[in-house]
């Protein structure tokens, strides 16, 4: 597909996450959400990804069910990655649809659910 402004980009994952649920959103805590074009050198290092991998999004921060004793800390990150969705979208109608699985994917993250269980329910 075609690449699309960033700040058209940015604007479909404040979307994607003004669609959420009024319980998920009240319980986002000192998180913010920001759009990138592609994953930096160290965020590909820390998660141990080969030249062939590819990261969507990414949650960097200490989820709700592990904190304990939090406080004056830098808010939590979630960060969408707009070449690698674009790059995986068919067309504009599908590059909508995978930035909504990809934020709801990051925010189950800060709300403490692995991997292989958000596999399980299909994200």
């Amino acid at each position: 597909m075609r690449a699309i402004s960033h700040e058209a980009f940015e604007a479909l994952a404040a979307e994607a996450l003004a669609g959420l649920p009024d319980e998920f959103l009240e319980r986002l805590d000192n998180v913010g959400i920001v759009a990138a074009d592609w994953p930096t050198q160290e965020q590909r290092r820390y998660h141990d990804l080969g030249p062939r991998d590819t990261l969507l999004g990414l949650y960097e921060g200490v989820a709700l069910t592990e904190r304990e004793s939090y406080g004056m800390v830098l808010p939590d990150k979630i960060t969408i990655f707009q070449r690698p969705l674009e790059g995986i979208s068919e067309n504009e109608e599908d590059l909508i649809y995978q930035v909504q699985v990809t934020v709801v994917h990051e925010i189950a993250h800060h709300f403490g659910i692995d991997d292989e269980r958000l596999h399980e329910l299909g994200y």
